[in-house]
């Protein structure tokens, strides 16, 4: 999906997200469709913490650059902007983990499912370590 040209990432978001109002499994359709992103380090053009500025979803997938933000973002945008899940409590929230030094941008549904955290699985909200520090907290209200 990722290497065609953007209106056709564009479509192919556009269907992920209307799979989505009938599927049975939601939000593992969700990690899998962004499994394969285009990683970078960091993306200069999205600052986890100064949302005002942040790119719209769809100029994003234009864009085609996705550091770990900027995925948990479009993981929790392509959830939010379903009929099916647009009154779900969706936010993002970077924690750190200081015993290993890393820190995590995962994306919780309802303080039930967490995206974003282990690689291709959905994980129970209550597996995630208690030891995490909070850094950052976005709630999702959608697309600006």
């Amino acid at each position: 999906m990722f290497n065609l040209p953007a209106d056709d990432r564009l479509s192919a978001w556009a269907r992920l997200k209307q799979d989505l109002e009938t599927s049975t499994t939601p939000f593992e359709d969700v990690v899998k469709f962004w499994t394969d992103a285009p990683f970078i380090p960091y993306n200069k053009n999205v600052d986890p913490f100064n949302q005002r500025d942040w790119p719209t979803p769809w100029d994003i997938i234009v864009e085609n650059c996705y550091d770990d933000f900027t995925k948990a973002l479009m993981m929790a945008n392509s959830v939010k902007l379903t009929n099916r899940f647009k009154d779900l409590s969706i936010s993002i929230e970077t924690r750190v983990d200081n015993s290993q030094n890393k820190s995590y941008n995962i994306v919780i549904i309802n303080e039930e499912s967490v995206l974003n955290y282990i690689d291709n699985e959905v994980v129970n909200y209550q597996n995630l370590p208690v030891s995490f520090l909070l850094e950052n907290l976005i709630e999702l209200n959608g697309p600006k």
